[in-house]
Formats: C-alpha cells, structure tokens, sequence
C-alpha cells in the first residue's frame, strides 16, 4: 500500500516537473483585446526586473481547458509603480 501512495506521489512531482519544463519551451503569444485565453490553471508568470516606474512586457504560461500548454505576453506597468506614491 505505501509503494503505491510513493509511486502515485513519484508520479504526480514528474508530471510537474514536465509542466515547467515545458513551459521552457513554449513561445509566448502577444495578446490583444479580447483575445480568449480559456485559462484553467497558471504555471508561472514573469517579468523583467526593474527600478523604474514603466510599461514592461510580462509572460503568462498557463494550461488551458483543453489540457494544452500555452503562454502569451502582455504590457503591464512594472512592479516598481506599486511602491511610488
């Protein structure tokens, strides 16, 4: 019985390793407005490190309803602007 619950635990971490590194490997899309993203779960989101208050390019890699590995890019103000007053 526990051989079994450590294989099924092997195997759901292997799975997930796959995932992101897959996501290595997927070119990000651009986005544009009403573009249909049908996102079931988020992988992992990015995006450059900055000091400045500015419009960044940021990726989004998710998995989508269809169980298919995707990512796009999106222009968004940087992290920084969070913290001016």
């Amino acid at each position: 019985m526990n051989m079994r619950i450590l294989l099924v635990g092997a195997l759901a971490l292997g799975a997930v390793g796959m995932a992101q590194a897959d996501s290595a490997r997927v070119q990000p899309v651009p986005y544009h407005y009403g573009m249909p993203l049908n996102v079931a779960k988020v992988v992992s989101m990015s995006e450059p490190a900055t000091p400045e208050c500015k419009v960044i390019t940021a990726d989004m890699t998710f998995i989508d309803k269809a169980g298919q590995l995707e990512a796009i890019s999106y222009r968004k103000l940087s992290d920084a602007c969070s913290n001016q007053n």
